[in-house]
């Protein structure tokens, strides 16, 4: 009991830890920054390129953004995994 717990409070602060992770993307004058909650922070577009093309490479950035940060969130859930091992 008093194991699984400590495997929760683990479990808790990985969550805390990953929350405050930050992905950032440029492409073409447009910025992405997702956090780890994948969660869109902040835009900034380029009023250079045309609307259509905005577009295509806005979504093209926060694809990349939420692609990189499941990656890195789960290397470090599978680098915790002994620690959690028999919570699930």
């Amino acid at each position: 009991m008093f194991d699984q717990l400590k495997q929760i409070q683990e479990l808790k602060r990985l969550q805390d830890s990953m929350k405050q992770e930050r992905e950032t993307v440029q492409k073409k004058g447009i910025t992405v920054i997702v956090n780890g909650a994948l969660e869109v922070e902040r835009i900034i577009l380029n009023p250079a390129l045309g609307q259509a093309e905005q577009e295509r490479v806005l979504a093209d950035c926060i694809n990349e953004a939420q692609r990189t940060i499941q990656k890195r969130m789960a290397k470090t859930m599978m680098g915790a995994g002994s620690a959690l091992k028999g919570l699930f």
